[in-house]
């Protein structure tokens, strides 16, 4: 069994045939999946998708290009929302210097809302980090001093010193598609001093499909492929990394229960 601890259901990429791909995704030997909330405000249409398929939850929380839309939203409304049984996670929050959608202070104080609601309810906090390696082992360096917190970096792209910081303060690792493409190499080395203990695997769908589907619509079933990359890349086979991402993601995970 697998678990994609990363896919957006809610998109409208797959409003039109959602029990189907939720079918495919089982077929595949994906026995739960995690749909990542990235507003807040949408939060009740991610928690219907969560309360009509029982192998999918959720999480509550405001992505970083949405951060200055979305401050009003306090630490005790997430923690609130936080409480439903399908709701197994905080986020996604982070920072994204490579679109810049949202002003970067905006980001950073959304951001330390989400830790701060992840570090109250032990939720782990889904955390999307891009082109601001620097920045986000700071805040998180400094967060952990403050009170130690579950994290996850989802869909890891980012630099080996930032993948470092990240173990070092506890957190986890998570790959996506990326992982194998033919020029992901120097993502492929990072995987390999990842603690086995500490790596996840997801889709990040509807984006990033992995090969042989790379640059057609993501989706679920398809975590199998990055599984068996990640297994190659680290010298186990499929079995084994199925057993060890999975025990990983109910770990992190802890609320969701075990299958």
């Amino acid at each position: 069994m697998l678990i994609d601890s990363h896919c957006h259901l809610d998109f409208p990429d797959f409003e039109a045939e959602r029990d189907e791909i939720v079918a495919r995704a089982h077929a595949a030997g994906i026995g739960q999946m995690i749909t990542i909330s990235t507003r807040v405000r949408r939060f009740a249409n991610i928690l219907a998708i969560a309360e009509k398929y029982p192998t999918v939850f959720c999480s509550v929380g405001t992505h970083p290009h949405y951060a200055d839309e979305e401050l009003d939203i306090s630490v005790s409304q997430l923690v609130e929302l936080s409480r439903h049984p399908r709701v197994v996670a905080i986020g996604e929050a982070g920072l994204d210097y490579h679109y810049d959608n949202a002003p970067r202070e905006a980001q950073a104080i959304g951001l330390r809302n989400h830790i701060a609601a992840a570090r109250e309810t032990g939720l782990p906090l889904v955390i999307h980090s891009r082109s601001a390696d620097e920045d986000m082992a700071a805040i998180l360096t400094e967060e952990t001093g403050k009170g130690a917190f579950p994290f996850l970096l989802h869909c890891f792209t980012a630099g080996p010193e930032l993948a470092r910081t990240g173990v070092e303060l506890g957190g986890y690792i998570s790959f996506s598609g990326i992982l194998t493409f033919p020029k992901s190499e120097e993502l492929r080395a990072i995987a390999r001093t990842v603690p086995p203990e500490r790596m996840l695997v997801e889709t990040d769908a509807p984006y990033l499909a992995p090969k042989p589907f790379r640059g057609k619509r993501n989706e679920p079933a398809y975590v199998t492929h990055t599984a068996a990359v990640l297994a190659d890349t680290i010298g186990v086979s499929m079995e084994e990394i199925s057993r060890i991402t999975t025990e990983n993601a109910f770990r992190i995970f802890s609320k969701m229960p075990k299958v």
